[in-house]
């Protein structure tokens, strides 16, 4: 028992050291494949998918469904931002004065994450409840549903058009790392999203409300004969799934400086998909997805392929599915979220 209890042990320290080493090592690589810059682009890209993976692969975790209506979510989400920045702060365009413009972020953060986890709540508790004991099929095609509902609540209120996002942050902002230019934008989505996804961490790690969420993933019926509250621990995981899609719009508005109702169906697939990649049910498999997915897309593109950008990501798709379905990371209940 002791030569078994050590072995495990070994085998565990071993597997906590390797991931860091793995991950670096492809970091380095793809440093000097792409280039700082494209390195850089790279990151800021994954930062955004990651971020919306999260809420695919929460909810996957606690109820084993594809919330094929989480990239909409994430496309309203840019849309309450434009109103947040334009009608609430009364900002247009760049703010040069820091102190406006910290206290502008943080109140446009905070209240494009608020509605939108009041949004996904609302979803969780009209559409998906009903259908909890449902043939898996019926919340799928009600997913489906909610994803058309919320484009054309979109198209219907601003129009199919492009629309715009005010700019806070000044494009001139930056400085130089050797011969690249390193804008402070590109610091900030990448900074923003590493640190929502360590209170993540934390958070499942750490407190009760956590802990529910990860023996419900294990065992729904069992979680619920020990005293979890099933209702409210789902609910939970949509709200805070929500609001991290509510956090990737604003970053996606900030950066990109523009939206359309359109927007959450191709990120939304590409989050999904990394989500898949990274192991569905595994909060660090999904942030690794997206930032792998990322690296693909800019790296097509930084080679002169990048019309094949999908392809490969898709293509790497199958392949995951046929070959390692539970992804790069494993999908071990007790790892769900």
């Amino acid at each position: 028992m002791a030569t078994a209890s050590g072995t495990v042990r070994t085998e565990r320290v071993r597997s906590q050291f390797l991931f860091p080493a793995v991950v670096t090592g492809f970091l380095a690589l793809m440093l000097g494949l792409l280039g700082f810059d494209q390195f850089l682009n790279a990151m800021t890209l994954g930062a955004i998918y990651a971020l919306i993976a999260l809420g695919y692969t929460m909810v996957y975790g606690i109820i084993e469904l594809i919330n094929f209506a989480h990239g909409d979510v994430f496309m309203v989400a840019t849309f309450v931002s434009i109103g947040v920045s334009t009608t609430l702060l009364g900002q247009t365009g760049a703010i040069t004065d820091v102190p406006t413009l910290v206290f502008s972020l943080v109140v446009l953060f905070v209240v494009t994450i608020v509605v939108m986890a009041i949004v996904g709540a609302l979803i969780e508790r009209l559409a998906y409840r009903p259908l909890r004991n449902a043939p898996k099929l019926a919340p799928l095609i009600t997913a489906i549903g909610v994803s058309f509902i919320l484009q054309n609540i979109i198209q219907f209120f601003v129009g199919p058009y492009i629309t715009n996002v005010p700019q806070l942050f000044s494009t001139q902002w930056s400085f130089n790392f050797g011969e690249s230019r390193v804008p402070f934008l590109n610091l900030f989505v990448i900074g923003s999203a590493l640190f929502l996804m360590a209170i993540l961490q934390l958070f499942i790690a750490r407190t009760k409300t956590g802990r529910a969420m990860r023996t419900t993933a294990m065992d729904r019926d069992a979680s619920s004969l020990m005293g979890v509250d099933i209702n409210r621990t789902i609910m939970i995981t949509f709200l805070i799934g929500s609001g991290l899609a509510g956090a990737a719009g604003v970053i996606h508005g900030l950066y990109y400086g523009n939206t359309s109702f359109n927007l959450g169906f191709q990120s939304g697939l590409k989050a999904f998909t990394a989500a898949v990649l990274g192991g569905i049910g595994n909060t660090a498999g999904a942030a690794l997805g997206g930032f792998l997915i990322a690296f693909i897309e800019v790296g097509a593109s930084a080679f002169g392929y990048g019309r094949w950008g999908g392809a490969v990501v898709f293509s790497l798709l199958v392949i995951f599915l046929v070959f390692r379905p539970t992804g790069l990371l494993g999908s071990h209940s007790g790892d769900r979220a």
